[in-house]
């Protein structure tokens, strides 16, 4: 028993190699990753049955007499049978492939133990398809796992040769010679079968860890090349654009040329073809156009598939990436040979692709939300308080008839207003003097229209001019303090706008002697819109949202009443050198 254990390892080894050198054809992935349809099934019952019979015929021919010695066993005596290792191409068939390519793979096994005769042939060929049917059935129990464990599935194949041997002996009744020769062969078949189905797995799974491994070396080799290129595709595309990518992918590569295009024409080649490259050139090859069409990865295999045409390029690569969801451009790696595009360089291509496309999409997205954030803070910049501008028409109404000096002066007032209003929603922030010089130019409408009835003073710290704060950030405060604290107060009215240093910040008040505001009112202030007659609760909780969203939740509006009487609102800018998250146009 002993010795006829050690010939069935020894043979059982070169099996494993024959399964090892299995793992690695690109076909075998399909099983694993449980995509087999009806072609693929027939392939594998198909490859599992052979691996199946060569186990026969690495077996032993064993009789009541002797344990033969050859290896290339074409038929059996009536009273022979065969010690093999069979049953690790059945049960990996099931295991792997589920019931239909576990009991085809049995049945092809079974069949040729039927013909090859002896004891063993009938329930060889009865056991075979039925072990293979049933290990189908157990891998359904184990299906979260994309590959078994071996230590369970040695286990399994512990059960193989015993149900064979079981069959064995109802086929044969029992026989003086079916059990003497059970005896002999069964233990060392359970032995041999169930540890190479072990070994058989293990494999398997050391080639999954080297092919994610591989695979996750490329995806890092990719992330880093798009990186790289990233910075230029995001400008555009363009010839110089397209040319640095060109070189960079060149350099990184592996591969002998390689070109960009957008989705009408070349717009750079590098490498072997560079001569025959003219910028500018249609795209004309059909896979090109379809890999623009379907947004799916291409390979060349021929130099009729390429362009430009290059007597040293005979293949490639060609790569779509997206922006958006629409493709935008493609990345063609050329190659001398077609045997040079292995499995490794296409994994690359679709790491590359899939990165850059999301990378664009993401730069598309904050390119758009930031335009959308600058036209909102242009159209709260550009907002005037309509009562404002229908006020002061009025007045100018009534001053042409009465006074027609100041009515020119608040025309002319007025247009310098507007205009100041308009040219300075161009930047997100301004120096604070012409922020003043914009309030000043609303105070001087201001005092002609009301004259004696209000006095607003602004009192400053020296060396503040160039502190940067939002457009349109005083008036709408000063108009507030007017329209809304003093619109009962017929004489003796003020505002007071005060400016100083506080530590790394510059605090600013603006203040009246108004009637305050409610209660009620003081949480809601700036954080939604008020609205109602003569009100200017829109144009404050602009600001406040200008505020916040250029200079973050520490410059926003304070809001607070006197204890004597009168509201006072208040602020905090930053004054260092202007290195701020807003723009600065002095234009």
């Amino acid at each position: 028993m002993e010795q006829l254990a050690l010939v069935l390892f020894e043979r059982m080894g070169m099996l494993l190699i024959l399964m090892f050198i299995l793992t690695r054809i690109p076909l075998f992935r399909n099983i694993l990753d449980r995509d087999i349809n009806l072609r693929t099934g027939i392939v594998f019952a198909v490859l599992f049955g052979l691996i199946g019979i060569v186990g026969t015929y690495a077996g032993v021919a064993v009789s009541p007499e002797e344990t033969g010695s050859a290896f290339w066993v074409t038929s059996l005596a009536p009273d022979e049978m065969m010690a093999h290792s069979a049953l690790i191409g059945i049960v990996m068939a099931g295991l792997l492939g589920g019931v239909y390519v576990g009991a085809g793979a049995g049945l092809l096994t079974g069949l040729h133990a039927y013909f090859l005769g002896g004891l063993a042939g009938v329930s060889y060929a009865v056991s075979s398809p039925l072990i293979g049917l049933l290990a189908g059935f157990v891998a359904r129990f184990f299906y979260e796992e994309r590959i078994i464990a071996p230590i369970k599935a040695m286990f399994i194949g512990v059960f193989a040769p015993i149900l064979q041997m079981g069959v064995l002996l109802i086929v044969t009744t029992s026989s003086e010679t079916a059990i003497e020769l059970v005896n002999r062969v069964g233990v060392p078949m359970v032995i041999t079968n169930s540890i190479g189905i072990a070994i058989f797995v293990a494999m398997i799974q050391v080639a999954l860890k080297e092919e994610e491994r591989a695979a996750a070396l490329e995806t890092q080799r990719a992330f880093t090349i798009t990186e790289m290129v990233l910075p230029h595709l995001k400008q555009g595309l363009s010839y110089e654009t397209a040319r640095e990518t060109a070189a960079i992918l060149l350099r990184e590569l592996q591969a002998d040329a390689v070109g960009v295009t957008d989705t009408e024409r070349i717009l750079a080649h590098a490498g072997i073809g560079t001569s025959r490259h003219v910028p500018g050139e249609s795209i004309v090859t059909e896979l090109s156009r379809k890999a623009i069409r379907t947004g799916t990865i291409q390979i060349a295999v021929n130099r009729e598939q390429i362009q430009p045409h290059h007597p040293d390029l005979g293949a490639a690569i060609i790569v779509p990436f997206d922006q958006s969801g629409r493709t935008a451009g493609l990345i063609k790696l050329f190659f001398r040979r077609s045997k040079q595009i292995r499995k490794v360089e296409i994994e690359f291509a679709y790491g590359l692709r899939k990165l850059i496309s999301s990378q664009l999409t993401s730069a598309m997205g904050e390119k758009l939300e930031a335009l959308m954030k600058d036209a909102e803070l242009r159209v709260l910049q550009a907002q005037i308080n309509p009562h404002f501008l229908f006020n002061t028409l009025n007045a100018i109404v009534t001053l042409i008839r009465t006074d027609p000096d100041h009515a020119r002066h608040m025309t002319v007032q007025l247009g310098q207003f507007m205009r100041m209003n308009l040219t300075m929603t161009q930047s997100q922030l301004i120096p604070l003097y012409r922020e003043m010089e914009h309030l000043n130019t609303y105070l001087e409408i201001i005092r002609i229209r009301f004259a004696d009835q209000l006095k607003v003073e602004c009192v400053s710290e020296p060396n503040l001019e160039m502190v940067l704060i939002p457009p349109s950030t005083l008036q709408p405060l000063v108009e507030n303090s007017i329209q809304h604290g003093l619109k009962k107060k017929t004489n003796g009215g003020w505002v007071r706008i005060e400016m100083k240093r506080e530590g790394d910040a510059v605090r600013i008040i603006v203040e009246d002697n108004g009637e305050g505001i409610p209660d009620s009112l003081l949480d809601k202030l700036g954080t939604v819109p008020m609205s109602g007659s003569g009100s200017t609760g829109l144009g404050v909780h602009n600001v406040n949202q200008r505020l916040v969203s250029l200079l973050g939740p520490e410059a926003s509006l304070t809001y607070g009443n006197r204890p004597e009487s009168g509201t006072r609102i208040t602020f905090a800018v930053p004054c260092g050198n202007g290195e701020w998250r807003g723009k600065i146009n002095e234009a």
